[in-house]
């Protein structure tokens, strides 16, 4: 009896595709969160934090979100967590977009002005986090912070994500963030959102991973970067 022909393997996603993916999503990402801030609704935990920051320290909120990202990347020194391309990518592309956007974007004025600029910058912002961690570069260094933390102390990752925004969004509240209802959709709609997207720009695994591809899966730490 012949035996049946083996399926042909899907094709792997080249690493320009992947590359394409990351860089988009990061900008994008930065894009997002600027749009929150010209609603001025409310923003994204991590958000109002950089904000606060911003507001004490007379820097762009942009700056601000470089100087936390590469702050929170020393902290992963002891909790022995690699960076990847994307890592490093993240600290330095998400604020620089930010600011360009604020740059280019006015504030929204009227109230229904103001909540379609909140509800883009929600969505985009789950379309920005599908696209960079489909990307599989390694996470962000928020998130890395998360995961390792959960890795090191044994605690579940929802309360390591819960932990570390309720101690950013009050801390940057303290400051002077801004929080209002565009934070609390946030808190509830990026999770579904991003799970959708992830599928959306999934690609299949390769055989081999680039070696600037940081361990871990940030798949199951959706926030922001």
């Amino acid at each position: 009896m012949s035996t049946p022909p083996t399926p042909p393997t899907p094709p792997t996603p080249t690493t320009a595709r992947r590359l394409v993916q990351l860089y988009a999503g990061l900008v994008l990402y930065g894009a997002s969160s600027a749009l929150l801030v010209r609603a001025g609704l409310g923003l994204e935990p991590w958000g109002v934090l950089h904000q606060g920051l911003a507001r004490l320290s007379g820097l762009t909120i942009g700056v601000v979100s470089i100087i936390v990202g590469a702050a929170v990347l020393l902290l992963w020194i002891p909790l022995r967590q690699r960076p990847g391309l994307g890592t490093v990518s993240n600290v330095f592309l998400v604020g620089l977009a930010m600011d360009g956007t604020l740059a280019l974007v006015p504030d929204a004025h009227g109230l229904a002005v103001r909540i379609v600029t909140m509800a883009a910058g929600i969505a985009l912002n789950g379309v920005a986090t599908g696209l960079y961690i489909s990307a599989d570069f390694g996470p962000g260094p928020r998130d890395g912070l998360m995961t390792g933390l959960h890795r090191r102390t044994g605690r579940s990752i929802r309360l390591m994500r819960t932990v570390i925004e309720v101690t950013v969004v009050v801390t940057g509240f303290a400051l002077g963030g801004t929080i209002g209802v565009g934070t609390v959709l946030y808190a509830v709609s990026i999770g579904p959102l991003a799970q959708l997207f992830l599928k959306v720009f999934a690609v299949p695994r390769a055989s081999e991973r680039s070696p600037v591809v940081a361990a871990g899966s940030p798949e199951r730490a959706i926030l922001g970067p």
